[in-house]
């Protein structure tokens, strides 16, 4: 009897991919291996996409259109940027490697276009030239997606130096700061001691770089109408 083959769509694909990426990471992810997960032969994945990079602008769309559903704000235009920068990080936090994904690909999906569509309409009221406003989301998202980027490399790196066992306590960091010169490590020595370093990734972070950019654009924006 001859087997029968698994039953698969573009959402089962795009299902599996996330899966793959959460366990493996961008740079493990394959066709091959994304067939091997879906029970099929890897050729019967380009049925449905031309390629990995086709793989991950549908991938970016999909994350477009999360942002798209989840995103609500009627306010001015620091309250919709704001909005906008909040709801960017909470899903790019959710779908693993996402961040990549959507800094390799393309405003070439529908979702994606509707995306970069509505950061522009955040700034459409302000007096900023075209190219301005463009620079503003552009600045914006990107302060997103390398604080999310960041903030997964850090926990990353944690969690190597646990599994090894390499990190130091901080009793014992502290004994090696407190070996060194001031002229060296003084202010890196107080700002640890106080607890500063472990603000990085926070809400509180995310939310104050949000505010010298929201600031930086207000600044311009009174400058133009003087």
């Amino acid at each position: 009897m001859k087997k029968q083959q698994p039953q698969i769509s573009e959402d089962k694909i795009l299902e599996a991919s996330w899966e793959l990426l959460g366990e493996e990471g961008i740079e493990k992810l394959t066709m091959r291996r994304l067939a091997h997960r879906l029970g099929i032969q890897a050729p019967s994945l380009y049925w449905y996409f031309k390629s990995k990079q086709n793989l991950y602008q549908r991938l970016a769309n999909q994350v477009s259109k999360i942002i798209l559903e989840e995103f609500h704000s009627e306010g001015d235009w620091k309250e919709q940027l704001t909005e906008l920068a909040v709801t960017v990080k909470s899903v790019l936090s959710r779908y693993p490697c996402s961040t990549q994904i959507m800094m390799m690909t393309l405003p070439h999906e529908p979702d994606i276009i509707r995306f970069t569509n509505r950061m522009l309409l955040c700034v459409e009221s302000t007096p900023l030239e075209q190219v301005q406003k463009m620079q503003v989301v552009t600045t914006l998202v990107n302060y997103v997606y390398y604080f999310v980027l960041d903030d997964e490399q850090h926990q990353r790196n944690v969690s190597a130096i646990l599994q090894a066992k390499e990190m130091l306590p901080r009793e014992e960091m502290i004994c090696l700061l407190d070996s060194m010169n001031e002229t060296d490590v003084g202010l890196f020595r107080r700002m640890f001691k106080n607890g500063l370093f472990e603000l990085m990734g926070t809400d509180r972070a995310f939310e104050f770089g949000l505010k010298l950019i929201l600031l930086g654009v207000d600044q311009v924006i009174k400058e133009q109408l003087e």
